[in-house]
């Protein structure tokens, strides 16, 4: 990373010989670990440098890493946190950890690490440009909700994260559509779990989008590739693991070292702007999704609430997302 010294990633690096006595990892980790003089606690993401007694090889990293093997590795330590004078660059690492899908840990300065890619924080900080998507095609797509329905799709030249639209109906500028920002759910939109709401959302709002149709408007689903809150797939996974330990979902993503909440709504509203929809009826519980579309220049006219029945997998979800997120659920 520019600015600061060779980081290798814990998770996904192939450096068999690799060792440091130097981690790079999140405050939340930190204070997991009990860091005796942590530093920097103020933002569970934020990045803390970690020396142990012992040089550190990517084996031994990664129980370290994960808190999700607490409980199968419990024996860690001891460790110190030491002074980051690289502050912008260990916090450009750690982001580009998130938008990988993976741990926000690394080896610093490591022997034995084979040869270094130079990424500059604002590199990090281009990925996140909304402006850089654009449409790169678009084709009629009958679904079973309704066979009216047009699939628009999006990408950035440096990101492989495609994002699309399912647009239902005949768009019309005079008439502001019902609009639902879905964020991909592997385990919920395709195997059908019962940990979520996401599956019987993305159905749900299908079907009154197609119900608006016929009633002589239109909607737009905007298909947002963000698994797990923005985390990742695998990352959500461990938060499944640690949500069977007792954690909630909020408390989960936290541990590991994230935000709680790491989606982009800017994209979406890019999205929406290439679309040419300037206003939008929103299927929303979160209020947070409101602000953040109109804070992105996009006119939210009406919320439209999308609650959906519990089942008892999913209740204390529901209630975190109340609760803990400020979303409007009964």
């Amino acid at each position: 990373m520019e600015g600061g010294p060779v980081l290798l990633p814990v998770e996904t690096a192939i450096a068999p010989g690799a060792s440091s006595r130097l981690m790079l990892i999140s405050a939340a980790r930190a204070a997991t670990l009990k860091l005796a003089n942590q530093r920097e606690a103020a933002e569970p993401h934020a990045p803390v440098l970690m020396r142990g007694a012992e040089p550190f090889d990517l084996a031994a990293a990664l129980p370290i890493a994960d808190p999700s093997l607490d409980l199968s590795a419990p024996l860690k330590g001891p460790f110190l946190a030491e002074h980051l004078g690289w502050r912008e660059a260990a916090a450009a690492a750690l982001e580009l950890a998130r938008i990988a899908g993976i741990l926000p840990a690394f080896l610093v300065g490591p022997e034995n690490a084979g040869e270094a890619q130079p990424v500059a924080p604002a590199d990090v900080a281009a990925l996140a440009d909304a402006q850089r998507l654009s449409i790169a095609t678009r084709a009629r797509l009958p679904v079973s909700a309704s066979e009216d329905a047009e699939i628009v799709a999006f990408r950035s030249a440096d990101d492989l994260r495609e994002h699309v639209a399912l647009v239902i109906g005949q768009q019309n500028a005079d008439r502001p559509p019902l609009v639902r920002l879905h964020s991909e759910c592997l385990t919920g939109d395709i195997l059908g779990s019962l940990k979520c709401d996401c599956g019987p959302q993305l159905d749900a709002a299908l079907h009154a989008m197609a119900h608006e149709a016929q009633a002589g408007g239109w909607g737009v689903l905007l298909y947002l590739r963000q698994e797990g809150r923005g985390i990742g797939l695998v990352n959500k996974l461990r938060a499944y693991r640690l949500q069977d330990q007792g954690f909630d979902t909020l408390e989960a993503n936290r541990r590991l070292g994230f935000p709680e909440e790491a989606r982009d709504f800017a994209t979406a509203a890019r999205m929406l702007d290439l679309l040419g929809v300037p206003n939008v009826r929103l299927m929303t519980n979160n209020p947070e999704k409101v602000a953040a579309l109109s804070a992105a220049g996009v006119r939210v006219i009406e919320r439209v609430p999308h609650q959906l029945p519990a089942n008892p997998h999913n209740q204390r979800y529901l209630d975190t997302k109340r609760d803990g997120a400020g979303h409007l659920l009964v």
